[in-house]
């Protein structure tokens, strides 16, 4: 026997032909994945210079061939730019209209007084003066409207207000809000030059009220002075402004200016010593001297070198990538035969290893960005929890191994994230179980941090970060993953418990046809979703598939409702009116109708092994008989009796046979008795067996017995007696009648 189980050809030729055809396009595909990692990583998985992890001891000397920049990374960059920023003063400079301003609000409002009041004004036209003032920016009091109203003193005070204004605002003033914020230094912009100062120095409102209170004309007044203070407030206009675009323009010039490298090294410069310990400094430069390794390409290399490098880089990602094809071709065969799966697979990795070179691009590169998780949530889904450890063990190898990543923790973050995803989701039943599965894989991260942090010496701001970043890959590669769920399931045609689920509401279109038009249909259909749901989950078979692909078994009767039994009124038949084929043909064209039905509303292929295989080869006994008594001259066709089939190949499939059989024949007994259940149950199931209906089905005979003991307890339940009420107080007795 072939690998699938085929016939192996006869011939060498033909031997030759089917290993291309089982494993030519896998090869392909695999080929096609090592160059697609080369391509992201050209300098995988040889590099040219040691890369030693911070606290390990080198073992060696390292010298810097030649002259490089270790540069700052992001992070340090950003905080030196912020710290520039912060320490640039800010600049204010001089409004000469300021005076000019202050002087003229002063003398309106003078004249404003002098109109309203003259030398002695009444009620109203002191009134009027409140509500001027008020318009003003002054509110006057009683008391200080008294005081205003004499003209000599309200001249002299006014008068004092515009000297003080004048002699305060030519030398710059600054108003009390303008440097509330204002910490250190202060640049004053006068005379088209920049002068630093203390902002302590400068003078602002607060300080020239201070000044004035000792020099109001009216000091044994506290009216004067308090209405010599609030004019001084109102008709100040402050001659030193904040200039925005002057301190935008020196904090850029000082963020220009900076040195975006950290260090320069020399060639011939020791790195780091032979047996001393690597600190931080010394892993940053032999980074940053890999990088350099890197970006002098192939052209110092000679061209014969540089293709033996690349063709051991392409080598060392296919025997890695292999390794995964054969695992799935000695452990899944299933997923291996399938080419649509292995697509699904090459695409997981190339997202892993696309999001990987991104993150080794960048110039401080995070392991714990990488979004292994999101491959590994997705193949725990689709297949299973084993397979999906082995692709991450495998992803975390391959990357780990590149040039930028190797003698770094990637490899030890990569590969605990993957494998939390991978143990910790294993199947998706509710929407808030995305939550766990972030959760878990946070935690995957976040113990690889704590590990890193112990072993190196992390302090605690480098812990959080990385366990931060990694709770964040976390939350985004989960979410990522049930976003491409629904896709991935239509490429494979792998139906996950979410998909049953979905097609598990009785509200779609299809079912609620059925409920209404083949209402014995759909009743009998529920029925028999109890039972083969109880019988599967028993046997450890698929519940939720059995239960759903019952829903949709019999969708085929909805074209013709009123030809099967259990949807007639009592006493109409319309195959009375037929003959036994022509029955027997409306009877079995329910198969293909249904296929035709769920085509049309493209039920998954999964769902549609119920319709063609909840019947089987079986034979539609009723009409074959009938038939046979007619007499023919001919005995009937087999065929034309039979279901086309095919027996059934699943668990799931042959139970609901079992249900079906078991349910319709349930409904026959007058007095359904444990016992006759019992007896009923067994009878079905020897029947299936002797007319060799379940010789494709992997059920074991314990099985078998498990899901028969489960239907009897199902038909107990459904079958039920009930207490008679009596008919006196509206009950209901077995000798109901209707009034």
């Amino acid at each position: 026997m072939g690998l699938w189980g085929q016939p192996e050809p006869s011939d060498g030729e033909g031997s030759r032909r089917a290993l291309v055809r089982a494993h030519g396009g896998r090869l392909l595909l695999a080929v096609a994945l090592a160059v697609v990692t080369y391509l992201l990583f050209p300098t995988a998985p040889a590099a040219d210079a040691p890369l030693y992890e911070v606290g390990s001891v080198a073992p060696e000397n390292v010298i810097a061939p030649f002259a490089f920049r270790v540069p700052k990374t992001a992070d340090e960059l950003r905080a030196e730019r912020e710290r520039v920023v912060r320490e640039s003063p800010p600049v204010l400079g001089y409004e000469p209209s300021a005076v000019d301003s202050a002087r003229a609000h002063v003398r309106r409002f003078g004249a404003l007084l002098e109109a309203a009041l003259g030398e002695n004004g009444g009620a109203a036209a002191a009134n009027a003066v409140v509500v001027q003032a008020a318009g003003a920016g002054v509110r006057i009091t009683p008391a200080e409207l008294a005081y205003l109203r004499a003209q000599p003193r309200r001249r002299v005070l006014l008068a004092a207000v515009e000297r003080t204004l004048d002699g305060a605002l030519p030398g710059g003033v600054a108003s009390s809000t303008a440097l509330g914020d204002v910490r250190g230094d202060v640049a004053v912009g006068r005379e088209g030059g920049l002068r630093v100062v203390p902002t302590d120095s400068v003078p602002t409102l607060a300080t020239l009220l201070g000044q004035a209170r000792r020099s109001q004309p009216d000091p044994g007044s506290e009216v004067a002075e308090a209405l010599y203070v609030k004019l001084l407030s109102a008709f100040f206009r402050a001659s030193l402004v904040p200039d925005r675009a002057a301190t935008e323009r020196r904090r850029a010039e000082a963020v220009a200016a900076i040195d975006p490298n950290r260090w320069l090294v020399r060639a011939g410069e020791k790195i780091v010593g032979a047996h001393e310990v690597v600190g931080r400094e010394e892993f940053d430069k032999m980074r940053a001297l890999q990088s350099a390794v890197a970006d002098r390409g192939m052209a110092e290399r000679s061209v014969a070198r540089g293709a033996t490098r690349v063709a051991g880089a392409l080598l060392h990602n296919l025997v890695l990538i292999g390794v995964f094809g054969v695992t799935l071709l000695l452990f899944r065969p299933s997923l291996y035969g399938s080419m649509r799966v292995m697509g699904l697979f090459a695409v997981g990795f190339v997202l892993v290893l696309g999001a990987a070179a991104f993150v080794a691009r960048m110039p401080n590169p995070r392991p714990e960005l990488i979004p292994v998780a999101l491959a590994a949530v997705l193949f725990s889904v689709l297949f299973d929890a084993r397979i999906s450890l082995v692709a991450v063990l495998l992803l975390a190898i391959l990357v780990g191994s590149q040039g930028p990543f190797r003698g770094s923790n990637a490899l030890f973050v990569v590969l605990l994230g993957g494998v939390a995803a991978a143990a910790g989701v294993r199947t998706l039943r509710r929407r808030t179980q995305a939550y766990s599965a972030m959760l878990v894989v946070a935690l995957g991260y976040v113990l690889s941090a704590a590990t890193l942090a112990l072993a190196l010496g992390w302090n605690l701001r480098e812990f959080g970060v990385t366990a931060g970043l990694g709770a964040l890959n976390a939350a985004v590669s989960v979410a990522l993953a049930l976003g491409l769920l629904a896709p991935a399931e239509e490429f494979t045609g792998i139906d996950t418990y979410l998909r049953l689920l979905e097609w598990s509401d009785l509200n779609r279109p299809v079912l609620q046809r059925l409920s209404l038009e083949a209402p014995g249909t759909y009743a009998h259909t529920i029925a028999m979703a109890n039972l083969a749901e109880a019988a599967c989950n028993a046997i450890g078979a698929n519940g939720l598939l059995a239960r759903v692909g019952t829903y949709y078994h019999d969708i085929g009767k909805l074209e013709r409702p009123n030809y099967f039994v259990e949807n007639q009124a009592k006493g109409r038949n319309p195959h009375d009116k037929l003959k036994p084929s022509a029955s027997a043909a409306i009877i079995r064209n329910h198969v293909r109708e249904g296929l035709e039905l769920a085509e049309e509303i493209k039920l998954p292929k999964v769902l549609r092994a119920f319709i063609t295989e909840h019947h089987g080869t079986g034979r539609i006994v009723y009409f074959y008989e009938k038939a046979k008594e007619r007499g023919d001259a001919t005995s009937p066709n087999a065929v034309e009796y039979s279901y086309p089939g095919p027996t059934p190949q699943s668990a799931e499939t042959a139970i609901v046979m079992l249900a079906d059989g078991v349910e319709a024949s349930a409904r026959a007994l007058s007095e359904p008795t444990p016992q006759k259940l019992r007896e009923l149950v067994e009878h079905v199931v020897r029947m299936r067996i002797e007319q060799g209906q379940l010789r494709d089905a992997p059920l074991t005979l314990r099985q078998l017995e498990i899901a028969k003991d489960q239907f009897v307890r199902v038909l107990l339940g459904m079958h039920h007696a009930r207490i008679e009420y009596p008919a006196a107080s509206g009950g209901v007795t077995a000798e109901f009648a209707s009034a």
